[in-house]
């Protein structure tokens, strides 16, 4: 890429941006970063460090920061969208003027917009009527890949430019990068492990074994694709690396921001303390509230979620977590290779013992 030279816009001054604009820097593009906080632009044109986010990272020096949204999206041909979810409508309202449909737009963003229940590239589809539009998510530690330590993504988008223009963006030694049509099922897989990171640390935090871990995490994976599937999503991008690649790692790592709201909770902490001492942005709080309301609405079976809406909605002690999650129906393991229904049916047919 370094003979074209492609100009990368990213939009969003938060960790992941910032590591994806210097993974764009070091691949030889041109790389512009959108930001409001006058006082992070100087830091990262004259550092070349995010000292909030990345505070120990160095960022590629080709990277220039700016709060000029004109500035930032001139002649940009790929447009990376890092805002988190709350104002990824606005920003993107406010970019329209500078943006054209030849340019590849791409969100980043793990999560669902709070009154329409919209993924966030249905949020650019909608506002843009551009063609070329695509998601990232996977596991994807934004400390870890400033670390450079090997990382593993996927590009999701029916449009073969946008996944072959992000591959040579951002396709590194040490940040690889995989390509997937199923828009709508990488996206929710990255919105929807927010919510079982949130389970897992607090599982964590009270003392839960391995047993349990495995148990939440494969539960957690049965309910994700049993909602995206009701949402038109392939199951079989949950075998990848948006699925079961990025729910274990949000379920296993103290990096992840959810995770930690989960664990201080686990600790004893109410909601609001856990988010406050977070200091940013955890997406699976909002995301629990919508798909639980979503999920009752079409009919889709989810216990988990359920469970922990109560704890961080209905005061419900996160100690009796555990005992909903035994309390769910002993149903299929993987029903999209034996139906609920059929289990369900079975259970019918053989009578009324409840022997454990």
């Amino acid at each position: 890429m370094a003979e074209q030279q492609i100009k990368v816009a990213v939009l969003g001054g938060g960790s992941f941006g910032t590591a994806l604009a210097s993974i764009a820097a070091d691949n030889g593009a041109k790389v512009r970063q959108w930001m409001r906080d006058e006082v992070l632009v100087e830091q990262i044109n004259h550092e070349h460090r995010n000292g909030r986010y990345l505070p120990n990272y160095a960022i590629n020096p080709v990277v220039q920061a700016s709060t000029d949204m004109a500035e930032v999206l001139q002649e940009a041909e790929l447009v990376l969208i890092a805002i988190p979810s709350k104002a990824f409508r606005s920003v993107v309202q406010a970019a329209k003027p500078w943006l054209t449909s030849e340019q590849i737009l791409v969100s980043t963003t793990k999560g669902i917009e709070q009154d329409s229940f919209m993924l966030m590239s249905d949020v650019l589809a909608q506002e843009t009527g551009f063609t070329h539009i695509g998601v990232i998510a996977g596991p994807n530690l934004a400390s870890e890949i400033a670390d450079k330590q090997l990382t593993a993504t996927v590009v999701a988008s029916a449009d073969a430019l946008t996944r072959t223009r992000v591959q040579q963006a951002l396709g590194c030694r040490y940040f690889r990068v995989y390509a997937s049509d199923d828009r709508h099922g990488v996206e929710l897989g990255g919105a929807l492990k927010n919510i079982y990171a949130i389970a897992a640390g607090m599982a964590a935090a009270l003392g839960m074994g391995e047993n349990t871990r495995s148990m939440l995490m494969t539960r957690a994976l049965a309910e994700m694709s049993r909602f995206a599937v009701a949402h038109g999503a392939n199951p079989m991008t949950f075998l990848g690396l948006a699925g079961v690649g990025d729910l274990i790692v949000t379920c296993s790592s103290n990096l992840s921001r959810n995770y930690r709201v989960g664990f201080a909770m686990g600790e004893g902490r109410t909601l609001e303390e856990a988010v406050d001492a977070l200091g940013q942005v955890a997406e699976g709080v909002n995301t629990v509230k919508l798909v639980c309301a979503k999920a009752a609405d079409i009919g889709v079976y989810m216990p988990l979620a359920e469970g922990l809406y109560h704890v961080l909605f209905d005061g419900v002690p996160a100690k009796d977590m555990a005992r909903m999650l035994m309390m769910g129906e002993q149903s299929s393991d993987v029903e999209f290779v034996l139906p609920r229904e059929a289990v369900q049916q079975a259970h019918r047919e053989t009578g009324g013992w409840h022997g454990q």
